[in-house]
Order: C-alpha cells, then sequence, then structure tokens
C-alpha cells in the first residue's frame, strides 16, 4: 500500500507522519517513509536547490520539472521496489504537492502538469492521501514560531499569502476531483486528535489490503 500525506508546511505533517510510522511498525506493519523532494541522494541535492533562499529567481517551470525529476529518482529508486516485496510505503508529499503548487499555486497549465507529472512516475498513484488541511494564515504563523526552534523558512514559505490560499485551495479541488482516494484531517486541532483521525481513516483501509493480500 502507497500512501501519502499532503498540505502546507506548519501542518503539522512530518510530526504526524513519524507518528503513524512508528504506530504502524509497532503493529507489525513493513514500513518505509520517505519524503519528497528528496529521499534519495540525488533527491536530496534537488532538495537543497528548490529550497535554498539564495534562488528567488527560480521560474515555475524550472520549479517543476526539479521535483519531477526528484520524484522520478524516489519512484525507480525506493518506492517500487519497496512496493514489490509486498511493504507499506509512507511519503510525506508525492505528486499531488506538484499540483497544488506549482500548478495552482503558481498557475501553470495543470494538462501539462499531468502529462509531466505521468512521466516521472511512471504512471504510479497513492492509494490513499492524507491531506491536513489548516488555514494559511496558522500554517505560516506556526512556521514562523519554530523558527526559533532551528526550524527551517524556505523559498516556497517566503511566497505572498494569496500564493498560499491558492495552494489550499487546490488541494480542495483535488479532493473534489477524486474523493475516493482523499482523507481531510483538521490540522489545526492538538496533535493527539489530529493522529486519533489519522489512524481511524487508515486502519479498515490497512484491514481491507491484508485482506485482499
Amino acid at each position: 500500500m502507497f500512501i501519502t500525506f499532503e498540505g502546507p508546511d506548519g501542518g503539522g505533517k512530518t510530526t504526524q507522519v513519524a507518528m503513524t510510522v512508528s504506530t504502524l511498525r509497532e503493529r507489525g506493519h513493513n514500513v518505509l517513509l520517505t519524503r519528497e523532494p528528496g529521499g534519495t541522494a540525488i533527491g536530496d541535492q534537488i532538495r537543497h536547490v528548490l529550497h535554498d533562499m539564495k534562488n528567488q529567481a527560480m521560474h515555475p517551470r524550472a520549479e517543476l520539472l526539479m521535483y519531477s525529476a526528484s520524484r522520478a529518482q524516489i519512484v525507480e529508486e525506493v518506492i517500487r521496489p519497496h512496493l514489490a516485496a509486498k511493504g507499506l510505503v509512507i511519503c510525506d508529499r508525492f505528486f499531488d504537492s506538484t499540483y497544488a503548487y506549482q500548478g495552482y499555486g503558481h498557475g501553470l497549465d495543470l494538462s501539462q502538469l499531468k502529462l509531466i507529472t505521468e512521466f516521472a512516475t511512471g504512471g504510479l498513484k497513492p492509494d490513499l492521501t492524507i491531506l491536513l488541511d489548516i488555514a494559511p494564515e496558522d500554517s505560516l504563523q506556526r512556521r514562523l514560531s519554530a523558527l526559533d526552534k532551528g526550524g527551517e523558512w524556505n523559498r516556497l514559505d517566503a511566497m505572498a499569502l494569496d500564493f498560499h490560499k491558492r495552494v489550499r485551495d487546490g488541494y480542495h479541488a483535488l479532493v473534489a476531483a477524486d474523493p475516493q482516494r482523499w482523507v481531510v484531517v483538521n490540522a489545526a486541532q492538538s496533535v493527539e486528535q489530529v493522529q486519533g483521525d489519522i489512524l481511524k481513516a487508515l486502519e479498515p483501509r490497512l484491514v481491507e489490503t491484508k485482506s485482499q493480500g
């Protein structure tokens, strides 16, 4: 089973992914945790370039192609082999981030994004995607508050508020277009409440997958 987590930075995604992976491993699942961009030696180098505040001049099309290059590498090097071995893969972001950020946020043509994405992934699609939904104002404030604790503030964080609002609207459009794949969780709740909602959504899917296997 291939599970992805989506949503804005500052929505608690990294924390919730780590908690979910820990719980599933305790329950005996063979879980591989990875992230985008990154997850491979090549992908991590691309991630550094993408997030570097020095690269403010990066064009949205260049940004799209770099994310897609990192994605192509992780799919072939990491994700497909683990799925082929009947493992469970959890990825912190996948192609829906491209549609939300480069498509709805930057305004790139969605039909072109789909073609590039299908090429980069070889047609691989998540079985389940969990959206941690939170107002852009709140997620950005969380990011700013975390800076004192060593948190990251990257090139996309620095975009105008209207950009982040378009990203959130984009996520909601993606959910509406494919509701069977998505679970939307209110990320403004406490960490424990969010984790409870995630596990509640995951458990029946995992039981169904196990019975099919």
